[in-house]
């Protein structure tokens, strides 16, 4: 068996954009897969080198071949090696897409080829709902968040530093500026944790995710801050590339600290994990380097007793990777959804797992490869690269 074709897409689903491979082999068995990048600025660049990747180490190729492809995407490119987010959301979507070939030609879900599946069923949390500039008050999260519980999700994430942005301010930044934050922001950040925790209560799972927006010593001082209310983790507070301050910071917050969305490929993580960095560890498999390279990352926090939490922001086919994920690793603790976006985000394919939470749990798929389909119907329209030749790099 070849893969036959390579289909890139970019599908507008509003302000997420997400980017899919979709690799056809000779005997017709379709994989597809998605890259981590549809959100922020670079899908554009990451379809473009997808459809590279496809012309030069993949059309052609043995499907099954997975980490032969791998190697040569690291190796072979030039730019794999300390490859950053474009690469990496590119080498992401082909491989998936490649494994979910494997997983349908062999008639087994991708979690039964990384040691089987460990659990009976998958704890989420809902995200989707915290980061919005339409919140001035810390009462407008708190009741926002009232909702979400009701919703039957007993694990939330909360922004508290999604800054409030006036309709007609079209000038606005949706971040922080340049890691500028002044005593009345701080204070707010505060206050919408605190009123977030009050409102619903104590039984309920909170996670805290804070972006990377300021300065070493100002989210210490936030971090702190927070620890009566309680958050399940407290995610993202500095740079991810900066071990140091984060060992620094993990020592003076009573906080379990969660990083990891914006570091790619176990070479980038290595030194987070060995060095204690954090309690949690967080690779995206959309933009690390895949489902191989995830487990991967999973199985070295674990021999460092790190927790593993899979980033889960992009569209339903990085989430059915992401499931793949939560069945096949032992210190994997709770995956992320988004709930709330709008019909077309799910229906990029034919059956979305978002769909199927119930009570904040969801049932483990026994489907093979991925376990969802593309819906042909929404995605054509987008697709920005087609490719049926090997080029030679």
């Amino acid at each position: 068996m070849k893969v036959k074709e390579a289909n890139i897409y970019v599908v507008e689903t509003g302000s997420f954009r997400p980017i899919i491979a979709e690799l056809i082999t000779d005997e017709g068995i379709v994989g597809i897969g998605e890259g981590s990048v549809g959100f922020g600025i670079g899908c554009k660049g990451a379809a473009a080198m997808a459809i590279d990747l496809a012309e030069n180490f993949v059309v052609g190729r043995d499907p099954f071949a997975i980490q032969d492809i791998w190697n040569d995407f690291y190796y072979n490119t030039f730019w794999g090696k300390g490859g950053g987010p474009i690469f990496y959301s590119a080498c992401s979507a082909l491989e998936v897409a490649l494994w979910d070939i494997k997983g349908k030609a062999l008639g087994v879900p991708i979690y039964e080829m990384l040691g089987g599946n460990q659990r009976k069923n998958i704890r989420v949390y809902a995200n989707d709902w915290s980061d919005s500039s339409e919140f001035e008050f810390p009462e407008q999260f708190a009741e926002r968040a009232l909702e979400v519980v009701a919703d039957g999700y007993d694990a939330i994430k909360l922004y508290p530093m999604s800054p409030y942005v006036p309709e007609n301010d079209h000038d606005a930044n949706f971040h922080v500026k340049n890691r500028y934050i002044d005593s009345a922001y701080e204070k707010r950040t505060i206050e919408v944790v605190k009123a977030v925790r009050e409102a619903v209560g104590d039984d309920i799972d909170m996670m805290v995710d804070v972006t990377a927006e300021g300065t070493t010593d100002i989210m210490t001082r936030i971090g702190q801050a927070i620890e009566p209310y309680h958050p399940f983790w407290y995610e993202e507070p500095i740079d991810a590339f900066d071990i140091d301050d984060y060992k620094t910071l993990k020592n003076k917050v009573n906080i379990p600290i969660a990083t990891g969305e914006r570091l790619y490929t176990r070479y980038g993580f290595r030194r987070l994990i060995e060095e204690r960095g954090v309690d949690i560890v967080q690779p995206d498999p959309g933009t690390c380097g895949g489902i191989l390279e995830a487990w991967k990352i999973a199985s070295m926090a674990e021999t460092a007793n790190m927790r593993f939490a899979p980033h889960n922001c992009g569209g339903p086919i990085l989430c059915a990777s992401a499931i793949q994920l939560a069945c096949c690793t032992s210190n994997f603790e709770i995956l992320e959804i988004f709930p709330y976006r709008p019909d077309i985000h799910y229906n990029i394919v034919t059956d979305a797992f978002e769909r199927k939470v119930k009570n904040g749990r969801l049932q483990v798929s026994t489907l093979p490869g991925l376990g969802v389909e593309l819906n042909h119907e929404v995605v054509d329209q987008f697709r920005v690269g087609h490719v049926t030749k090997k080029l030679q790099y």
